[in-house]
């Protein structure tokens, strides 16, 4: 029996109310940046453990700002942890949905996939009566393994 783990379809009107919150979102939250691979390579990190490190210092400069240099911006490391405070509960929500996205995709991906299996043993056993050996012979690239080059010769002494 082949496999059906989910059956899931979007309306138009659904397909519609997702791009405009899509949109909305990307609208919402345009100041999110994005950044080159060797860009973040070279960023100093605030993980997990070093967030109360960070926390604590910049409580301590907000009761003691006359040890605070011209150079840094004690209101600017305020503003980054509120900002830091009001966007995780949305990026973990964005992350929940984006998870279950994913999965739904792989699950709906491997739905198909059962079927086109399933599809093609039949195509094996009753294609060639019903004049589908040809049809067959292109599905079969699927499988099909790549050629190795062959091994160069060693040349002997």
């Amino acid at each position: 029996m082949s496999q059906n783990l989910l059956s899931l379809q979007f309306d138009a009107a659904q397909l519609a109310q997702v791009d405009a919150a899509l949109t909305a979102l990307e609208n919402a939250l345009e100041g999110l940046i994005a950044l080159t691979p060797e860009q973040r390579r070279g960023l100093v990190r605030m993980g997990q453990k070093s967030e109360a490190f960070c926390r604590q210092t910049v409580t301590v400069l907000g009761q003691n700002p006359q040890v605070i240099p011209p150079s840094l911006s004690l209101t600017e490391a305020q503003a980054d942890l509120g900002t830091i405070d009001a966007l995780r509960p949305r990026l973990a929500r964005l992350q929940r949905l984006t998870e279950r996205a994913e999965v739904t995709d792989e699950v709906l991906g491997s739905d198909v996939m059962s079927f086109a299996l399933e599809g093609y043993a039949l195509l094996k056993v009753s294609g060639k009566n019903q004049g589908l050996e040809g049809l067959r012979r292109e599905l079969s690239g699927r499988f099909a393994k790549g050629s190795r080059a062959p091994e160069p010769a060693l040349s002997g002494s």
